[in-house]
C-alpha cells in the first residue's frame, strides 16, 4: 500500500508537509531524508508515516528523494520541538532549525592526516627547523599545519620528517574525536561533603537511580557547595551510561565549573555555545546523538542537542535572565528544560541561592522535590549586608562612592583582603549630554542613549551595537568640547578607585574589557590568586566566581533596576545582589557587603539587610497574588514593530480588534514600548494578563491566526515574558 511520510523542513513553516514514499524505501519517525520544496531539494526530518487515503490519490504529492543514512531523531526529541512550537507560538520548522544546526553532524567524521614522535634516536646534524619541530611541546599527534605553526617551520618539513628520516609516523584518524569518557568513580573531591550535603546529594542520586522523570529544586544560600551536591546525581546518571547535560547563564564565566568537572570526572566537559566553530558545533553534535558524548555543560541552546539517552538535566543558577532567548524562537531555557527532561523520561535539578518565586511556589507545594541547604560548609558564614543611604552620604560632586565605601574598601586593603565593587553598568557613563544645548546623543534609527567609553574612545549603543568615534563637537549645535558624560558606568568607577587607592592593583571586568573566555579565565586566576586588589565588574562578577580572598563587596548602585515598568524590578534586585554580596568571605574570613541607595526602604533592600529572604518572599508573593501575576497568573507580550508609527499604530488597532472574547483574559494596549524605536522600527507594545486555568498559549495563537501583518510590520509573541523593553 502507498504510504505517506509527513516532513518537517528546518525553515520558516508551520507545520510538516505530506510526501509519497517510494515503494523501494523504508521510513520511520525521525529519519532524515531529502525531498523537494518549491524549486529546490532540502534536508527534512519524517514527522509522521501513514497510509494513503482515498484523498491522497486526488492530490499531486511529490515523492520522498533519498532517505539519509544516519541516527534518526528520537520520538521524545519530536515530541519537544512540538511542544516547544506550540506552547511558545513559533513555527515548528523554526524550532527544528535550532535542533539541526550543523548539517554535517549527520556524516560521520572525515578522516585526516596526523603526525607523532617516534623512538628514532636523533641523528647527528639535524637542522634546526626539524629541531624545532621535534621540541614541541603539549600537542601530540597533530596535523602537519598545527604542527608546522608551533614550530615556525613549513608544513612540508613536517611530512618529510615522517619520510626517509623517521622522525615522525604518520598516521590516519577522525577529524572529530570522541570525547573523553568521564569516569564516575574518579575520585577528584577537594574536600568531604558535610551532613546536608550528603543527604541533599544521596536524594538526587536516588531519583537518577529511579530513571523516571521528576524535578528537584536545589536552594542553597550562596557558598553552600549546591555543585558538589548535583555532582551525586550526575555520577549516577554516568554509572548508568547515561547523559548528562549542565545548563549554565554564561559559558564564558564557568571556567572554574569547568575545572571542577575535570577534576570530579577526570575528563574534559564537551561544551556548547553561540561562539563555537563549526567544526566544534559538529562534533558536539554528532556525538551528542551517538550516545558518546556523556557529560555536556552549555548555554540555552543545548537543550536542543540530540541526546541519545539523556538522564540528567541540571540547571545551575536557574533565576538567571540568560537562559531568556528573545529572538528567533522567543522560549525560556528554565522551562523548556523541564518539558525535555519530562519526554526523556530523566531527572531535572533546579539550582539557584535565590529561585524564582514560581519554582519556589512549585517547591512548596509539593510539584518540585525541594532541597535546601541553609548554610555555607566549614569555616565560611554569610557575609554581613548594610545599606549606605546616598541622601545622608552624599558622594562629593561629580563622584559616586561614598565616604562609608570607601572606608571599607580602605580597611579590606589594609588586611591585605579584596574587594569588588559592583555596577551593572559597561563603559564609562550612560549618558552624553551637551552642556550648551541639551542635546543627548542617541543611537542612529534607535530610541537609546549612547554609552561612552573612554577605553576606547567611541560611544556605543549597547541594544545595537553601533559604534562611533566620541565626537569632539556636538553634532547637533556644533559647539566644540561641550559634551559631558552623566552618570557612572565601570570604567568611571574604576577612574575614581585609581584616584583613591593609587598603590592598588585595579581591573576592570565586563564584555568590553573580557571579551574572550581566555581573558576571563586569565582575570579570573588572577583575583583568587590575589593578585588583585580591587575588581570592578558588571554581572559578570555575579555568576559562580569562588575568590577566596575576597572580603568585602560594594554596591555603587542598589537602586539600579528598581525602577521603570518590570513587573519583576523588585525580585530581580533582591536576587541580583544577594548573588553580588555572596561573593564576600567565601573562605575562613568573615565577608562585609555594602549597598548604595537612595531607597533604603525598598522591600527588597531591607529584606537584604535583615537577611529577611521568608519577609520579602512573603511580601512580594503577597504582591503578586493581589494583582493575579506569576506565580498566580500568566503573562504574555505582543510586540508590533513598523517602519513607520503610523503603520504601527493602524495595525495594533487592527489586531486588538481580533482579539477572541474569552474569559479571565485581561488585554493591556496597546501603547508605546519603553524603547519606542528599535534600528528604525516603530514598536508597540501589548500586555496580556491570563488567570491561572486559560491555557494563554493556545489563545494567542487562535489571536494571531486572526489576522495576517501587512509588508514590513512584524508581530512577535512573548509567553511568559522576562523583560518588558
Amino acid at each position: 500500500m502507498k504510504q505517506i511520510a509527513q516532513i518537517l523542513f528546518p525553515v520558516s513553516v508551520p507545520e510538516p508537509f505530506d510526501y509519497v514514499v517510494p515503494p523501494s524505501m523504508k521510513l520511520g519517525l525521525g529519519d532524515f531524508v531529502y525531498a523537494p520544496i518549491g524549486k529546490q531539494v532540502k534536508l527534512g526530518v519524517v514527522w509522521g508515516v501513514r497510509n494513503a487515503k482515498q484523498k491522497d490519490e486526488e492530490r499531486s504529492l511529490k515523492f520522498v528523494a533519498e532517505r539519509k543514512l544516519c541516527r534518526p531523531l528520537n520520538p521524545g526529541m519530536l515530541k519537544f520541538v512540538d511542544w516547544t512550537a506550540k506552547y511558545n507560538c513559533a513555527l515548528q520548522g523554526q524550532v527544528l532549525r535550532m535542533v539541526i544546526r550543523s548539517y554535517k553532524a549527520l556524516d560521520p567524521s572525515p578522516l585526516a592526516t596526523f603526525f607523532r614522535k617516534t623512538d628514532v634516536e636523533r641523528p647527528a646534524g639535524l637542522s634546526a627547523a626539524r629541531k624545532r619541530v621535534l621540541n614541541v611541546q603539549g600537542i601530540w599527534p597533530a596535523r602537519a599545519s598545527e604542527i608546522a605553526k608551533a614550530a615556525n617551520v613549513s608544513a612540508s618539513v613536517v611530512r618529510t620528517m615522517a619520510g626517509v628520516s623517521g622522525l615522525l609516523e604518520q598516521f590516519s584518524a577522525p577529524l572529530d574525536p570522541p570525547f573523553d569518557i568521564p569516569n564516575p568513580v574518579h575520585d577528584g573531591r577537594q574536600f568531604a561533603l558535610t551532613d546536608k550535603q550528603k543527604q541533599a546529594g544521596a536524594l538526587l542520586a536516588e531519583l537518577v537511580r529511579q530513571n523516571e522523570f521528576s524535578i528537584s529544586l536545589l536552594d542553597g544560600v550562596t557558598g553552600s557547595g549546591k555543585t558538589e551536591v548535583y555532582l551525586e546525581a550526575a555520577i549516577q546518571a554516568l554509572k548508568q551510561g547515561g547523559q548528562v547535560l549542565i545548563l549554565v547563564p554564561e559559558i564564558a564565566l564557568t571556567q572554574a565549573g569547568l575545572k571542577r568537572f575535570r577534576q570530579a570526572f577526570g575528563a574534559e566537559p564537551a561544551q556548547w555555545h553561540s561562539n563555537m566553530g563549526e567544526a566544534a558545533r559538529r562534533r558536539v553534535w554528532r556525538e551528542c546523538a551517538a550516545g558518546r558524548a556523556k557529560l555536556v555543560i552549555g548555554a540555552r541552546s543545548a537543550l536542543y542537542l540530540p541526546f541519545a539517552d539523556l538522564q540528567l538535566i541540571v540547571v545551575d543558577e536557574e533565576h538567571d535572565t540568560s537562559y531568556k532567548q528573545d529572538e528567533g524562537v522567543i522560549y525560556n531555557a528554565r522551562d523548556m528544560a523541564v518539558v525535555r527532561a519530562k519526554f526523556a523520561g530523566a531527572s531535572i535539578v533546579l539550582a539557584s541561592a535565590t529561585p524564582t518565586l514560581e519554582s519556589l511556589t512549585n517547591a512548596r507545594t509539593g510539584r518540585y522535590e525541594h532541597l535546601i541547604l541553609p548554610e555555607r560548609p566549614g569555616a565560611a558564614v554569610l557575609p554581613k549586608i548594610d545599606l549606605v543611604d546616598l541622601k545622608e552620604h552624599k558622594p562629593e560632586s561629580g563622584k559616586f562612592l561614598s565616604q562609608p565605601l570607601i572606608d571599607a574598601v580602605t580597611d579590606a586593603l589594609s588586611r591585605d583582603e579584596q574587594a569588588m565593587l559592583y555596577l551593572n553598568r559597561r563603559g564609562y557613563a550612560p549618558l552624553i549630554i551637551c552642556r550648551a544645548c541639551g542635546e543627548r546623543l542617541k543611537s542612529p534609527d534607535t530610541d537609546s542613549w549612547l554609552v561612552e567609553h573612554r577605553r576606547t574612545g567611541r560611544a556605543m549603543c549597547h541594544l545595537t551595537g553601533f559604534s562611533m568615534p566620541m565626537p569632539s563637537a556636538c553634532p547637533e549645535c556644533k559647539t566644540e568640547h561641550a559634551l559631558h558624560p552623566v552618570g557612572p558606568g565601570v570604567e568611571r568607577v574604576a577612574e575614581e578607585a585609581m584616584a583613591l587607592f593609587p598603590d592598588a592593583n585595579i581591573e576592570v571586568l565586563s564584555s568590553d574589557t573580557a571579551q574572550n573566555p581566555e581573558r576571563i579565565r586569565h582575570l579570573m586566576e588572577k583575583m583568587a590568586a590575589g593578585e588583585i586588589d580591587i575588581l570592578v565588574g558588571t554581572q559578570m562578577v555575579v555568576k559562580g566566581h569562588n575568590f577566596p580572598h575576597l572580603t568585602f563587596v560594594g554596591v555603587v548602585d542598589g537602586d539600579l533596576g528598581l525602577a521603570g515598568g518590570d513587573l519583576r524590578a523588585g525580585e530581580r534586585t533582591y536576587q541580583t545582589l544577594v548573588q553580588v554580596a555572596g561573593r564576600a568571605g567565601r573562605a575562613d574570613k568573615p565577608g562585609h557587603a555594602l549597598i548604595q541607595t537612595h531607597m533604603p526602604e525598598h522591600e527588597a533592600l531591607q529584606a537584604l539587610a535583615e537577611g529577611d529572604r521568608e519577609g520579602f518572599i512573603g511580601a512580594e508573593l503577597a504582591m503578586r497574588e493581589l494583582l493575579g501575576l506569576p506565580p498566580y497568573g500568566k503573562l504574555a507580550a505582543v510586540i508590533i514593530s513598523a517602519p513607520d508609527g503610523r503603520k504601527a499604530d493602524e495595525f495594533a488597532r487592527k489586531f486588538l480588534a481580533k482579539a477572541p472574547r474569552t474569559e479571565g483574559i485581561e488585554i493591556m494596549g496597546p501603547s508605546e514600548a519603553p524603547i519606542a524605536i528599535l534600528r528604525g522600527r516603530h514598536r508597540r507594545r501589548f500586555l496580556i494578563k491570563a488567570e491561572p486555568n486559560v491555557n494563554l498559549s493556545s489563545y494567542m495563537q487562535v489571536w494571531k491566526s486572526r489576522i495576517r501583518p501587512p509588508n514590513k510590520t512584524k508581530l512577535q509573541i512573548d509567553i511568559d515574558p522576562q523583560g518588558f523593553m
